[in-house]
């Protein structure tokens, strides 16, 4: 639906990407950067695609996949272009190039990750005001996909500054701008072959997942990621088209980026052990916990994200928070690449790594989290990997106690799989894409595919049982509190 002067969304009140479910809880399987952002009225912020009525070039499955073809090759051109702008960001801001060898900026002198910071977020915050007061406002990937327009320049500004603002050193991930692009992208493209507004909701969702794709050459994860949390369809023409566009425009990308390991695995064995499947229960139930509460917390924070002119304050301040806390935690700088590779390396297996660990985690979580409540837009899947192997490279080390397995790497790889699923109520595309991104050996799908179905179960039980209730009883004090007052 459209605004009613038809153009900005000036003189209303922002609300900026609140979930239209925040109070029901994240019950739905999928990301939810961005998403449903709604104007004071209760109105979709956005202008909705006209229905053609005009007939496709030639037939209805030609233009189909002329329109698969074409952006495969567009979105993954585009998200390798991302990722060589986070690379230059990170060598002028930071003096460093993210890789596996030096996943974060720790031999950066602290003053240097504070001003980096600290200027990145002022950046930011006057960019968004502006975007957000004065311009269209851009839609996240679930509206492109019920119809609202991504405006052309306000959405590439708008992602590009998310990958600037973590290139800087804010704690927040960088997908969503590849995946919003590839959905901005496919609205153009299927307009001009005079597509049916249902083939472009399913064309719009598969280039969306081929962003996914290119930026972390994980076609499979980028198919998942289209067919399982924004189509659930898993019709064959759905499926063909979607690990069509994910594996051509993951292969583009790779021409101009390369084609690295984003994680590099430390000591683990080629198979697992009956040991292996033992630790996987209480490793996902505790991973499936822990990836409900950051869903939950992602939540409150995207519906409590600063609005207005406050964000001239408060992403300033919390850029200034980031660089202080990154002087004696630097892993907590970036999308979380950092993070993960400490619990992937797995170096140690005193306990002393482990509480090193537990720091690290309490850190990334909460700093990424405040990061969105206090203005900024990004993902949250990189963080929820990083959160994954900290969280299962300490309960590894706790389990060596007892069972005296030394296999850090899979505890780690375990870790991110489940509380990715968890968090993104999606296993299939989270247990994809830790596999590829850290091209895991093949036989540890089988332990992948257990703990995340355990820790998935867990999650929506405790989100049932646990966050629900407690969220209802909260909702029915406050009235009376309010009347107290």
């Amino acid at each position: 639906m459209a605004l009613s002067d038809g153009t900005t969304n000036h003189d209303q009140q922002d609300t900026s990407d609140l979930p239209r479910n925040a109070a029901e809880g994240p019950a739905e399987a999928g990301h939810f950067d961005n998403d449903f952002a709604e104007d004071a009225s209760g109105k979709l912020a956005t202008e909705q695609l006209p229905e053609t009525t005009k007939q496709p070039f030639v037939s209805r499955k030609f233009s189909m996949v002329v329109a698969i073809l074409v952006l495969a090759v567009v979105v993954g051109i585009a998200g390798a272009l991302l990722a060589v702008v986070l690379m230059a960001v990170e060598h002028v801001a930071l003096g460093y190039t993210e890789s596996p060898e030096l996943p974060g900026p720790f031999e950066t002198d602290w003053r240097r990750r504070l001003i980096s910071v600290f200027i990145g977020s002022c950046i930011a915050a006057v960019v968004w005001y502006f975007l957000r007061t004065y311009a269209k406002r851009v839609p996240s990937v679930r509206q492109a996909l019920e119809g609202d327009e991504m405006p052309w320049w306000q959405t590439i500004v708008h992602d590009v500054l998310q990958i600037c603002l973590c290139g800087t050193g804010m704690s927040i991930g960088r997908e969503v701008a590849p995946r919003e692009l590839g959905a901005m992208f496919a609205q153009k493209v299927t307009r001009v072959l005079h597509l049916h507004r249902n083939d472009v909701r399913t064309i719009v969702a598969i280039s969306s997942g081929a962003g996914l794709a290119a930026v972390y050459n994980a076609p499979i994860a980028g198919a998942f990621y289209a067919i399982e949390i924004l189509l659930v369809d898993v019709s064959a023409t759905t499926v063909v088209m979607s690990f069509v566009c994910s594996a051509v425009a993951a292969w583009v990308a790779s021409f101009i980026k390369g084609n690295h390991v984003f994680y590099v695995l430390g000591p683990m064995h080629t198979t697992f052990s009956p040991t292996i499947l033992c630790f996987i229960i209480p490793a996902g139930i505790v991973c499936g916990i822990c990836g409900a509460l950051f869903r939950r917390g992602s939540y409150w924070a995207e519906s409590h994200k600063t609005s207005g002119t406050r964000i001239l304050f408060t992403l300033p301040a919390m850029g200034l928070a980031t660089g202080l806390v990154a002087i004696y935690v630097p892993q907590v700088m970036g999308n979380g690449r950092a993070t993960a590779q400490l619990g992937f390396t797995g170096g140690h297996v005193e306990l002393w790594f482990a509480g090193l660990l537990g720091i690290s985690f309490i850190v990334k979580a909460t700093m990424t989290l405040l990061t969105i409540r206090f203005g900024a837009s990004g993902g949250v899947l990189t963080p929820a990997i990083a959160l994954g192997a900290s969280m299962g490279c300490m309960l590894g080390i706790l389990w060596m106690q007892v069972a005296g397995e030394d296999n850090m790497g899979a505890y780690a790889l375990l870790g991110a799989c489940a509380l990715l699923s968890a968090s993104q109520n999606a296993p299939i595309m989270a247990m994809s894409l830790v596999m590829e991104i850290s091209q895991a050996p093949m036989n540890w799908y089988v332990p992948a595919v257990i703990i995340c179905m355990l820790s998935v179960t867990t999650a929506r039980w405790f989100t049932k049982h646990v966050l629900e209730p407690r969220a209802q009883r909260k909702a029915e004090l406050l009235p009376q509190q309010i009347l107290q007052k």
